[in-house]
């Protein structure tokens, strides 16, 4: 790789694509997307994916590449950026990895243990367990055959849990294990430039209600509508991007637009907040930058 890699995170709605934007104008550089939820098809509008606009400023990159109907894993996504960012050195442009995914840039930066695919009819007995409120059972289950996974988890995560007990009972072997046997990362922490924006909490919860009032406006009901109008496995990750399931009740009539809107943002907040401690616990040393047309500045030219 001959041109140092620009690392972007930050909470949904803080401003980060419009830093890695105006990066990739500035350097030549490819907009690599290190969002979970944007890799869907489906979902253009409720993930804010780059528009035709965006997308013609820059090349792009893992934006809307998965089918709906695909269960996509961070080993999914870092076999692809790893093909992407062969591309980019052999046509001499700046990587620019940008999303809220943190489990992504750790694969990334850290590496990534290659755990064999859950079989279906454990993850179908997980779900099950997690939707009867039954988690539990889970920890328990990690608690007393991985006590190391189970030390480090964070419980209040279901999400979490679940993957951890998935690969205990599918491989024998507690997740902390195969994490010992992780291969070198991708990208080097001190290899790329690192940058994490950090807006100010009134402005980013301003921002994320003004947003997902602008997804509505802009057909986020009539593109749910098509979601399940395709009989999705409600259990799939792509039925869990934010806002898919109060817009979901809504279309059935079980929540009024209003009551759609404020269980949206309000859970979207909750995430946000969410990304943020992952950023001060796993991120820390990542310089931080507020968002703004300034931003750039603060990142070195490649």
């Amino acid at each position: 790789m001959t041109r140092r890699p620009v690392l972007i995170a930050g909470p949904t709605a803080s401003g980060k694509s419009e830093l890695a934007l105006a990066l990739a104008a500035r350097d030549g550089g490819v907009v690599i997307n290190a969002d979970a939820s944007q890799v869907y098809s489906c979902w253009r509008i409720l993930t804010a994916r780059p528009d035709d606009s965006e997308l013609a400023k820059a090349p792009h990159a893992l934006y809307g590449h998965v089918d709906c109907a695909r269960r996509y894993s961070t080993g999914d996504w870092l076999r692809d950026v790893a093909a992407v960012l062969d591309d980019a050195a052999q046509r001499g442009l700046r990587p620019i990895v940008v999303g809220g995914t943190g489990l992504y840039f750790a694969a990334l930066t850290e590496g990534l243990s290659a755990i064999p695919p859950i079989p279906t009819k454990v993850r179908a007995r997980s779900e099950a367990l997690i939707a009867e409120g039954r988690v539990g059972e889970l920890l328990a289950d990690l608690g007393r055959d991985d006590p190391e996974t189970h030390a480090r988890l964070d419980r209040d995560n279901p999400r979490r849990v679940q993957r951890a007990w998935d690969v205990l009972i599918a491989t024998g072997r507690g997740l902390a294990d195969w994490h010992r046997a992780t291969p070198p990362p991708l990208i080097g922490p001190e290899q790329a430039v690192r940058v994490a924006v950090w807006p100010a909490i009134p402005f980013l919860n301003c921002r994320i209600e003004a947003r997902f009032r602008i997804m509505v406006e802009a057909g986020a009901l009539d593109e749910c509508h098509r979601f399940l109008a395709a009989g999705i496995d409600p259990a799939l990750p792509s039925a869990k991007v934010l806002g898919a399931e109060p817009l979901s009740a809504h279309l059935r009539g079980d929540l009024s637009l209003d009551a759609t809107i404020t269980t949206s943002v309000t859970a979207t907040r909750r995430f946000a907040k969410r990304q943020r401690t992952w950023m001060r616990n796993r991120m820390a040393d990542w310089p931080r930058v507020a968002p703004g047309p300034d931003a750039a500045a603060a990142v070195p030219e490649a």
